[in-house]
Protein backbone atom coordinates (compact mmCIF):
# COMPACT_ATOMS: atom_id res chain seq x y z
CA UNK A 1 0.00 0.00 0.00
CA UNK A 2 2.89 2.32 0.82
CA UNK A 3 4.42 1.71 -2.59
CA UNK A 4 1.12 2.55 -4.30
CA UNK A 5 0.81 5.83 -2.41
CA UNK A 6 4.41 6.73 -3.24
CA UNK A 7 3.62 6.13 -6.90
CA UNK A 8 0.45 8.24 -6.65
CA UNK A 9 2.35 11.14 -5.05
CA UNK A 10 5.01 10.88 -7.74
CA UNK A 11 2.28 10.96 -10.42
CA UNK A 12 0.79 14.12 -8.91
CA UNK A 13 4.21 15.78 -8.84
CA UNK A 14 4.72 14.90 -12.52
CA UNK A 15 1.34 16.48 -13.35
CA UNK A 16 2.34 19.64 -11.45
CA UNK A 17 5.22 20.08 -13.90
CA UNK A 18 3.04 19.95 -17.00
CA UNK A 19 2.63 23.12 -19.07
CA UNK A 20 0.25 25.52 -17.33
CA UNK A 21 0.47 23.76 -13.96
CA UNK A 22 3.83 25.17 -12.85
CA UNK A 23 2.18 28.39 -11.61
CA UNK A 24 -0.84 28.90 -9.37
CA UNK A 25 -4.04 28.83 -11.43
CA UNK A 26 -5.38 31.90 -9.63
CA UNK A 27 -2.47 34.24 -8.85
CA UNK A 28 0.45 32.96 -10.90
CA UNK A 29 2.81 32.20 -8.00
CA UNK A 30 5.49 29.72 -9.15
CA UNK A 31 5.66 26.12 -7.91
CA UNK A 32 2.19 25.59 -6.38
CA UNK A 33 2.17 22.95 -3.64
CA UNK A 34 -1.58 22.28 -3.49
CA UNK A 35 -4.27 21.07 -5.89
CA UNK A 36 -8.06 21.07 -6.04
CA UNK A 37 -9.24 17.60 -7.02
CA UNK A 38 -12.78 18.85 -7.73
CA UNK A 39 -11.75 21.75 -10.02
CA UNK A 40 -8.61 20.11 -11.37
CA UNK A 41 -6.27 23.06 -10.70
CA UNK A 42 -2.90 23.54 -9.01
CA UNK A 43 -2.77 26.43 -6.51
CA UNK A 44 -0.39 28.12 -4.06
CA UNK A 45 -0.78 27.93 -0.29
CA UNK A 46 -2.50 31.35 -0.04
CA UNK A 47 -5.07 30.65 -2.75
CA UNK A 48 -5.53 27.19 -1.25
CA UNK A 49 -6.74 28.88 1.93
CA UNK A 50 -9.38 30.72 -0.08
CA UNK A 51 -10.44 27.50 -1.83
CA UNK A 52 -10.96 25.91 1.60
CA UNK A 53 -13.68 28.51 2.20
CA UNK A 54 -15.55 27.15 -0.85
CA UNK A 55 -16.00 23.52 0.33
CA UNK A 56 -19.03 22.89 -1.90
CA UNK A 57 -16.98 23.85 -4.97
CA UNK A 58 -13.34 23.13 -4.28
CA UNK A 59 -11.63 20.42 -2.23
CA UNK A 60 -7.86 20.75 -1.92
CA UNK A 61 -4.94 18.54 -0.94
CA UNK A 62 -1.22 18.95 -0.48
CA UNK A 63 0.86 17.56 -3.34
CA UNK A 64 3.42 16.09 -0.97
CA UNK A 65 1.70 15.34 2.34
CA UNK A 66 -1.78 14.10 1.42
CA UNK A 67 -2.98 10.68 0.32
CA UNK A 68 -4.02 10.73 -3.35
CA UNK A 69 -6.51 8.29 -4.85
CA UNK A 70 -6.22 7.03 -8.40
CA UNK A 71 -9.47 8.64 -9.57
CA UNK A 72 -8.36 12.02 -8.17
CA UNK A 73 -5.10 11.80 -10.10
CA UNK A 74 -6.98 10.91 -13.29
CA UNK A 75 -9.24 13.94 -12.78
CA UNK A 76 -6.22 16.24 -12.40
CA UNK A 77 -4.64 14.69 -15.48
CA UNK A 78 -7.74 15.27 -17.62
CA UNK A 79 -8.15 18.86 -16.44
CA UNK A 80 -5.30 21.11 -15.21
CA UNK A 81 -4.75 24.86 -15.10
CA UNK A 82 -4.94 25.53 -18.83
CA UNK A 83 -8.28 23.75 -19.17
CA UNK A 84 -9.67 25.58 -16.12
CA UNK A 85 -8.54 28.92 -17.52
CA UNK A 86 -10.26 28.19 -20.84
CA UNK A 87 -13.47 27.35 -18.99
CA UNK A 88 -13.65 29.77 -16.04
CA UNK A 89 -11.85 32.75 -17.63
CA UNK A 90 -13.37 32.48 -21.10
CA UNK A 91 -14.93 35.96 -21.09
CA UNK A 92 -13.06 38.10 -18.56
CA UNK A 93 -13.65 41.76 -19.56
CA UNK A 94 -10.51 43.38 -20.94
CA UNK A 95 -10.51 46.03 -18.19
CA UNK A 96 -10.93 43.53 -15.32
CA UNK A 97 -7.99 43.42 -12.93
CA UNK A 98 -6.43 39.96 -12.66
CA UNK A 99 -4.64 39.87 -9.29
CA UNK A 100 -1.18 38.39 -8.78
CA UNK A 101 0.44 36.83 -5.71
CA UNK A 102 1.70 40.32 -4.77
CA UNK A 103 -1.85 41.66 -4.39
CA UNK A 104 -3.98 41.99 -1.26
CA UNK A 105 -6.24 39.23 0.05
CA UNK A 106 -9.58 40.80 -0.91
CA UNK A 107 -8.60 41.09 -4.60
CA UNK A 108 -7.44 37.47 -4.72
CA UNK A 109 -10.46 36.14 -2.84
CA UNK A 110 -12.98 37.94 -5.01
CA UNK A 111 -11.17 36.85 -8.20
CA UNK A 112 -11.41 33.22 -7.08
CA UNK A 113 -15.06 33.56 -6.02
CA UNK A 114 -15.92 35.34 -9.28
CA UNK A 115 -14.41 32.49 -11.30
CA UNK A 116 -15.56 29.36 -9.50
CA UNK A 117 -18.41 30.35 -7.16
CA UNK A 118 -20.27 32.94 -9.26
CA UNK A 119 -18.92 31.62 -12.60
CA UNK A 120 -18.89 35.25 -13.66
CA UNK A 121 -16.71 34.86 -16.76
CA UNK A 122 -18.10 31.72 -18.36
CA UNK A 123 -20.60 33.66 -20.48
CA UNK A 124 -20.20 36.78 -22.54
CA UNK A 125 -22.07 39.69 -20.96
CA UNK A 126 -22.29 42.22 -23.78
CA UNK A 127 -19.64 44.94 -24.17
CA UNK A 128 -16.44 45.39 -22.19
CA UNK A 129 -17.77 48.62 -20.72
CA UNK A 130 -19.42 49.33 -17.39
CA UNK A 131 -22.72 47.36 -17.31
CA UNK A 132 -25.52 49.87 -17.79
CA UNK A 133 -23.03 52.72 -18.03
CA UNK A 134 -23.63 53.73 -14.38
CA UNK A 135 -22.76 52.31 -10.96
CA UNK A 136 -24.00 53.77 -7.70
CA UNK A 137 -23.97 52.75 -4.08
CA UNK A 138 -22.88 53.60 -0.54
CA UNK A 139 -19.20 53.61 0.44
CA UNK A 140 -17.56 54.82 3.63
CA UNK A 141 -15.30 57.76 2.76
CA UNK A 142 -12.49 59.08 4.92
CA UNK A 143 -12.77 62.79 5.70
CA UNK A 144 -9.98 64.98 4.34
CA UNK A 145 -9.41 66.87 7.59
CA UNK A 146 -10.79 64.88 10.53
CA UNK A 147 -10.07 61.32 9.37
CA UNK A 148 -13.58 60.07 10.13
CA UNK A 149 -15.15 57.49 7.81
CA UNK A 150 -18.65 58.62 6.86
CA UNK A 151 -21.23 56.97 4.59
CA UNK A 152 -21.47 58.68 1.21
CA UNK A 153 -23.45 57.91 -1.93
CA UNK A 154 -21.10 57.47 -4.91
CA UNK A 155 -22.19 57.60 -8.56
CA UNK A 156 -19.82 56.48 -11.32
CA UNK A 157 -20.87 57.48 -14.86
CA UNK A 158 -19.15 55.95 -17.88
CA UNK A 159 -20.51 58.46 -20.41
CA UNK A 160 -18.81 61.52 -18.93
CA UNK A 161 -16.08 59.69 -17.02
CA UNK A 162 -16.95 61.10 -13.58
CA UNK A 163 -17.10 59.73 -10.05
CA UNK A 164 -19.25 61.87 -7.76
CA UNK A 165 -20.13 61.49 -4.10
CA UNK A 166 -22.91 63.09 -2.10
CA UNK A 167 -23.07 64.00 1.58
CA UNK A 168 -25.36 61.82 3.68
CA UNK A 169 -25.27 62.39 7.46
CA UNK A 170 -23.75 59.44 9.34
CA UNK A 171 -21.44 60.28 12.25
CA UNK A 172 -20.17 56.74 12.89
CA UNK A 173 -16.39 56.40 12.78
CA UNK A 174 -15.15 53.06 11.35
CA UNK A 175 -12.12 51.28 9.93
CA UNK A 176 -12.13 48.22 7.67
CA UNK A 177 -9.74 46.08 5.64
CA UNK A 178 -11.82 46.23 2.43
CA UNK A 179 -10.38 49.61 1.48
CA UNK A 180 -9.84 51.37 -1.82
CA UNK A 181 -7.58 54.35 -2.47
CA UNK A 182 -8.71 56.52 -5.39
CA UNK A 183 -5.99 58.87 -6.60
CA UNK A 184 -6.70 61.40 -9.31
CA UNK A 185 -4.98 64.47 -10.74
CA UNK A 186 -6.71 67.83 -11.14
CA UNK A 187 -4.87 70.99 -12.17
CA UNK A 188 -1.68 68.89 -12.03
CA UNK A 189 -2.19 68.21 -8.33
CA UNK A 190 -2.84 64.72 -6.98
CA UNK A 191 -5.73 64.07 -4.59
CA UNK A 192 -6.38 60.91 -2.58
CA UNK A 193 -9.84 59.68 -1.62
CA UNK A 194 -10.03 56.72 0.79
CA UNK A 195 -13.16 54.55 0.88
CA UNK A 196 -14.17 51.12 2.08
CA UNK A 197 -17.15 48.76 2.17
CA UNK A 198 -18.00 45.97 4.58
CA UNK A 199 -18.47 43.56 1.67
CA UNK A 200 -15.28 42.54 -0.14
CA UNK A 201 -17.22 41.70 -3.31
CA UNK A 202 -18.68 45.21 -3.41
CA UNK A 203 -15.35 47.04 -3.00
CA UNK A 204 -13.72 44.92 -5.73
CA UNK A 205 -16.78 45.58 -7.91
CA UNK A 206 -16.20 49.34 -7.49
CA UNK A 207 -12.51 48.93 -8.30
CA UNK A 208 -13.26 47.16 -11.57
CA UNK A 209 -16.16 49.50 -12.39
CA UNK A 210 -13.76 52.44 -12.18
CA UNK A 211 -11.38 50.58 -14.51
CA UNK A 212 -14.28 49.93 -16.90
CA UNK A 213 -15.30 53.59 -16.97
CA UNK A 214 -11.74 54.75 -17.55
CA UNK A 215 -11.22 52.10 -20.23
CA UNK A 216 -14.30 53.42 -22.08
CA UNK A 217 -13.16 57.03 -21.70
CA UNK A 218 -9.67 56.31 -23.04
CA UNK A 219 -11.01 54.25 -25.97
CA UNK A 220 -12.96 57.35 -27.02
CA UNK A 221 -10.15 59.82 -26.27
CA UNK A 222 -7.42 57.73 -27.97
CA UNK A 223 -9.14 55.79 -30.77
CA UNK A 224 -5.86 54.64 -32.34
CA UNK A 225 -4.46 53.15 -29.10
CA UNK A 226 -4.66 49.37 -28.73
CA UNK A 227 -6.06 47.61 -25.65
CA UNK A 228 -2.60 46.87 -24.24
CA UNK A 229 -1.62 50.54 -24.28
CA UNK A 230 -4.89 51.57 -22.62
CA UNK A 231 -4.69 48.84 -19.96
CA UNK A 232 -1.29 50.15 -18.86
CA UNK A 233 -3.01 53.45 -17.95
CA UNK A 234 -5.89 51.99 -15.96
CA UNK A 235 -6.03 52.10 -12.13
CA UNK A 236 -3.50 49.68 -10.71
CA UNK A 237 -1.00 49.30 -7.90
CA UNK A 238 1.54 52.04 -7.27
CA UNK A 239 5.07 51.14 -8.34
CA UNK A 240 6.19 51.54 -4.72
CA UNK A 241 5.12 53.10 -1.43
CA UNK A 242 6.92 53.60 1.85
CA UNK A 243 8.71 55.93 4.24
CA UNK A 244 11.88 57.86 3.40
CA UNK A 245 13.47 60.96 4.84
CA UNK A 246 13.67 64.04 2.64
CA UNK A 247 15.65 67.25 2.92
CA UNK A 248 14.95 70.63 1.36
CA UNK A 249 16.92 72.33 -1.44
CA UNK A 250 19.33 74.13 0.92
CA UNK A 251 22.30 72.37 2.58
CA UNK A 252 21.08 73.62 5.96
CA UNK A 253 17.55 72.25 5.55
CA UNK A 254 16.64 69.46 7.96
CA UNK A 255 15.53 65.95 7.03
CA UNK A 256 11.89 65.09 7.60
CA UNK A 257 10.25 61.67 7.54
CA UNK A 258 7.63 61.45 4.79
CA UNK A 259 5.37 58.80 3.21
CA UNK A 260 6.25 58.43 -0.49
CA UNK A 261 4.08 57.08 -3.30
CA UNK A 262 5.45 56.47 -6.80
CA UNK A 263 2.77 56.49 -9.50
CA UNK A 264 4.74 55.88 -12.71
CA UNK A 265 6.68 59.16 -13.12
CA UNK A 266 4.93 61.07 -10.32
CA UNK A 267 6.69 60.75 -6.94
CA UNK A 268 4.42 62.19 -4.25
CA UNK A 269 5.23 62.66 -0.59
CA UNK A 270 2.88 63.03 2.38
CA UNK A 271 3.19 63.68 6.08
CA UNK A 272 0.80 60.77 6.72
CA UNK A 273 -0.11 57.82 4.44
CA UNK A 274 -3.81 58.79 4.60
CA UNK A 275 -3.39 62.46 3.74
CA UNK A 276 -5.71 63.73 1.03
CA UNK A 277 -3.15 66.02 -0.60
CA UNK A 278 0.59 65.57 -1.12
CA UNK A 279 2.97 68.04 0.51
CA UNK A 280 4.98 67.97 -2.69
CA UNK A 281 5.65 66.05 -5.91
CA UNK A 282 8.69 65.22 -8.02
CA UNK A 283 8.50 64.37 -11.72
CA UNK A 284 10.81 61.55 -12.84
CA UNK A 285 11.72 61.92 -16.51
CA UNK A 286 14.15 59.78 -18.47
CA UNK A 287 17.95 59.58 -18.54
CA UNK A 288 18.05 61.01 -22.06
CA UNK A 289 16.29 64.13 -20.75
CA UNK A 290 18.75 64.84 -17.96
CA UNK A 291 17.34 62.82 -15.04
CA UNK A 292 19.74 60.78 -12.91
CA UNK A 293 19.56 58.54 -9.86
CA UNK A 294 22.68 57.94 -7.75
CA UNK A 295 23.53 56.44 -4.38
CA UNK A 296 24.66 58.63 -1.51
CA UNK A 297 26.14 57.81 1.88
CA UNK A 298 24.63 60.38 4.24
CA UNK A 299 26.45 60.61 7.60
CA UNK A 300 24.17 60.96 10.59
CA UNK A 301 23.70 64.63 11.36
CA UNK A 302 21.51 66.58 13.75
CA UNK A 303 18.50 66.02 11.49
CA UNK A 304 18.67 62.72 9.60
CA UNK A 305 18.14 59.37 11.32
CA UNK A 306 18.83 57.09 8.34
CA UNK A 307 21.99 57.13 6.21
CA UNK A 308 21.14 54.98 3.15
CA UNK A 309 20.93 57.87 0.71
CA UNK A 310 19.48 58.31 -2.79
CA UNK A 311 20.01 61.38 -4.94
CA UNK A 312 17.59 62.23 -7.77
CA UNK A 313 18.82 64.91 -10.16
CA UNK A 314 16.36 66.70 -12.44
CA UNK A 315 17.09 69.54 -14.90
CA UNK A 316 15.95 71.99 -12.18
CA UNK A 317 17.39 70.67 -8.90
CA UNK A 318 18.69 67.68 -6.96
CA UNK A 319 16.63 65.88 -4.31
CA UNK A 320 18.19 63.91 -1.47
CA UNK A 321 16.41 61.08 0.35
CA UNK A 322 17.46 58.55 3.00
CA UNK A 323 16.07 55.06 3.64
CA UNK A 324 15.75 53.15 6.89
CA UNK A 325 17.35 49.90 5.74
CA UNK A 326 19.58 48.56 3.01
CA UNK A 327 16.68 46.49 1.69
CA UNK A 328 14.42 49.55 1.28
CA UNK A 329 17.33 51.50 -0.21
CA UNK A 330 17.93 48.83 -2.86
CA UNK A 331 14.19 48.55 -3.58
CA UNK A 332 13.72 52.30 -4.11
CA UNK A 333 16.92 52.52 -6.21
CA UNK A 334 15.74 49.69 -8.45
CA UNK A 335 12.32 51.20 -9.16
CA UNK A 336 13.72 54.73 -9.69
CA UNK A 337 16.33 53.48 -12.17
CA UNK A 338 13.73 51.44 -14.01
CA UNK A 339 11.44 54.49 -14.41
CA UNK A 340 14.14 56.83 -15.75
CA UNK A 341 15.41 54.17 -18.17
CA UNK A 342 12.09 54.28 -20.10
CA UNK A 343 11.81 56.95 -22.84
CA UNK A 344 9.12 59.56 -22.23
CA UNK A 345 5.89 59.65 -24.23
CA UNK A 346 4.40 62.77 -25.81
CA UNK A 347 1.86 62.92 -22.99
CA UNK A 348 4.61 62.74 -20.38
CA UNK A 349 6.46 65.66 -21.97
CA UNK A 350 3.28 67.69 -21.42
CA UNK A 351 3.13 66.60 -17.76
CA UNK A 352 6.80 67.52 -17.32
CA UNK A 353 6.09 70.99 -18.73
CA UNK A 354 3.30 71.44 -16.19
CA UNK A 355 5.66 70.53 -13.35
CA UNK A 356 8.27 73.02 -14.57
CA UNK A 357 5.64 75.74 -14.90
CA UNK A 358 4.39 75.06 -11.38
CA UNK A 359 7.84 75.13 -9.75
Amino acid sequence: MSGEQDWNKKSVRILSRKEGNTKCADCGEPDPQWASYTLGVFVCVTCCGIHRNLPEISKVKSLTMAKWEEDQIQFLDSHGNNAAKAKYEAHVPVYYYRPTYADCHVLREQWIRAKYERQQFMKKEGSDGLPGGVKEGILFKRGRDNGQYLARKFVLTEMDGTLKYFIKPDPEKMKHSNGLQITYVKDNRARNVFVYHNDGQEIVSWFNAIRAAQFHYMKVAFPTANDKEILSRLPQNFLKEGYMEKTGPKPTDTFKKRWFTLDHRRLMYFKDPLDAFAKGEVFLGSIENGYQVTTELVPNSYSNVWNYGISISTPERTYLFTCESEHEWESWLSVFKKVISIPMTVREYAVEAQFKHRS
